[in-house]
């Protein structure tokens, strides 16, 4: 036989098997936290639940695919997904240009705003001068960590793992203040018995550049049909009301993208 010939057997023969094994997206892997309510946190019965979890089950619906959710910490969220851990993430993560670097985003399904939080009566300020020398506990890797390294030049930011560390230690005083999503903060501290001698301190932040323009569902780069597959899911739950029957579980607003005056992705 030609050699002419036998190479092109040879690259048919390759495009045939990668075309064979090109997913079909009926069972996709979930990269979930559970540590982040009320968007995601593990139940009495050991069940993972919250917001973000019901979208998950939601978009698998209306994808009809058969969809695992894998527990992983948020700061090994992307590293999880490189990694092929999983074949996407919807932990409240948030859209920047940063992130997008290394993965790609669906649409965004919510957007709100980061928040500082600290004791009732502090004198204390949201400005880079009021909060010179402070502790400001973050979780690490989020955007909140982001914006309070740059804009809290001269304050101390303790990272956690976890955002519910974080609160552990706001309520017994390790730390003088922290940095996260108002909801989380809101609905997840505030409103708990740890959290009734504590307050919103300052303004909502929004800054893009940290912030970003919502929260999204990331996926590896390249993954252009999978991206395709979630965008329209969304945009389906959202247009036949399972987005806000959802929704409506956990928050009293809008989440999608109304500014929240009582209270981004992370």
């Amino acid at each position: 036989m030609p050699r002419r010939l036998l190479v092109l057997l040879a690259l048919l023969a390759a495009a045939g098997a990668s075309f064979a094994q090109a997913p079909d997206w009926k069972k996709i892997r979930i990269g979930v936290e559970g540590a982040y309510p009320p968007f995601s946190e593990v139940g009495p019965d050991g069940r993972i639940t919250g917001f973000d979890i019901d979208v998950a089950n939601a978009l698998c619906a209306a994808l009809k695919a058969e969809c695992a959710l894998v527990q992983q910490e948020f700061d090994g969220m992307i590293p999880g997904l490189q990694a092929r851990k999983f074949d996407a993430v919807i932990a409240s993560m948030s859209i920047t240009e940063e992130r997008k670097r290394s993965v790609a985003f669906s649409v965004k399904y919510y957007s709100t705003p980061g928040r500082l939080v600290a004791r009732k009566g502090t004198a204390m300020q949201a400005t880079p001068e009021g909060m010179k020398g402070k502790r400001i506990g973050v979780q690490r890797s989020t955007t909140h960590d982001r914006f309070a390294t740059d804009f809290f030049k001269d304050s101390e930011i303790v990272r956690y793992t976890g955002q519910d560390q974080v609160f552990l230690d706001l309520a017994s005083g390790r730390i003088d203040a922290s940095m996260e999503d108002a909801v989380a903060a809101d609905i997840g501290f505030l409103r708990r018995p740890a959290g009734k001698d504590f307050a919103f301190l300052g303004p909502e932040f929004r800054d893009p550049k940290y912030f970003g323009t919502g929260a999204g569902i990331a996926m590896r780069k390249g993954e252009v049909e999978l991206k395709a597959k979630f965008d329209e899911a969304i945009a389906r739950i959202r247009a036949n009301g399972t987005y806000q029957a959802i929704a409506k579980k956990y928050f009293d607003f809008d989440v999608y993208g109304a500014p929240v005056a009582a209270a981004p992705g992370r």
